[in-house]
C-alpha cells in the first residue's frame, strides 16, 4: 500500500478489480491517500498490464478493442496517480484531489466493464432529474434527501466534500448538487471550486444550502460559484421550486 501522509481511512473499492483507494483529508492542506492492489494489477505499482496479462483476453475484434480502451483507462489512471503523489509532495492538495478524481473515472470504467457482463439490467427512472445533497448532519441530509425524492428527483447523500467528490467520480452526473459549507475534511467552498475547475461538470447547478452567510468561504453567487444560495432554515417547497426553476422543470412541489 501507498501511504502518503497520516490519518483515518476512507475506502473507495473497485469490487472487480480488487482495488482499493483510501483518502483522508486533514486540516485543510493534510491529505492521506492509500493504494492497495492485487499484485496482478500493476498498473498501481510500477508498469502498465503486460502484453502477456492483456492478450490471455479472447482474441476477438471485440476483445481486441476493449483491450485498447482498457490500456489507455490503465494508462491515465497510472498516470494520474503518479501526477498525485508529486502534487501531495509539492502541498498542492487541491490539484491533487482533482487529479484523484481523474483516476477514480478511469479505474471506476474498467471495474465497470469487467461487472458489466454479469451486472444485471440498470432500471432508469425516466423523466427523473439527479441530485446529490452534500450535509454532514446525516439526520438533516436524509431528510432533505427524502423530500427532494418524494418531489420526483432521484438524489444520492455524501457526507462531505470528500465523499462529493468520489461520488461525482463514480455516479452518473447528477443535474444540481446541493451542498452545506460548513463540513469536515473538505468545506463547501472547497468543493465549489473543485467541481468548478472540471470542465465535465459544465453545466451542474450549485446550490448552497447552509447556515453560513455568503461572504464566510469566499464563494460567489454566479457561474464561478453556487448559483442560488439558501440561508437554513430553508423553506423546502421553495428549494424544490428554485430548483425547477433553474433545471426547467415543471410540476407540483
Amino acid at each position: 500500500m501507498l501511504v502518503l501522509s497520516r490519518g483515518a481511512k476512507e475506502k473507495i473499492v473497485f469490487p472487480n478489480l480488487g482495488v482499493k483507494i483510501e483518502i483522508l483529508r486533514v486540516a485543510g492542506n493534510r491529505v492521506r491517500i492509500g493504494v492497495d492492489a492485487p499484485k496482478d494489477v500493476r498498473v498501481l505499482r510500477e508498469e502498465i498490464a503486460s502484453d502477456e496479462d492483456l492478450h490471455a483476453m479472447p482474441d476477438s475484434e471485440v476483445a481486441r478493442h476493449r483491450r485498447h480502451a482498457q490500456r489507455n483507462e490503465l494508462n491515465t489512471a497510472s498516470l494520474a496517480l503518479r501526477l498525485m503523489e508529486k502534487q501531495l509532495a509539492a502541498g498542492m492538495s487541491d490539484d491533487a484531489m482533482t487529479t484523484l478524481h481523474k483516476a477514480l473515472r478511469s479505474l471506476d470504467a474498467i471495474d465497470a466493464e469487467i461487472g458489466s457482463e454479469h451486472a444485471p439490467p440498470k432500471k432508469i427512472s425516466a423523466g427523473k432529474r439527479r441530485a446529490l445533497v452534500v450535509e454532514d448532519n446525516a439526520n438533516e441530509g436524509e431528510l432533505l434527501a427524502g423530500y427532494l425524492r418524494m418531489s420526483g428527483f432521484a438524489v444520492d447523500v455524501a457526507g462531505d466534500g470528500v465523499q462529493a467528490m468520489v461520488q461525482l467520480s463514480r455516479h452518473d452526473r447528477p443535474d444540481a448538487v446541493l451542498l452545506d459549507m460548513s463540513m469536515p475534511r473538505m468545506n463547501g467552498g472547497e468543493t465549489v471550486r473543485m467541481i468548478r475547475r472540471d470542465p465535465g461538470f459544465e453545466g451542474v447547478r450549485l446550490f448552497a444550502v447552509t447556515g453560513a452567510n455568503p461572504g464566510d468561504f469566499g464563494v460567489p453567487i454566479g457561474p464561478s460559484g453556487v448559483d442560488r444560495w439558501f440561508t437554513k432554515p430553508i423553506d423546502p417547497a421553495a428549494l424544490v421550486q428554485e430548483l425547477r426553476g433553474e433545471l426547467a422543470l415543471a410540476g407540483p412541489c
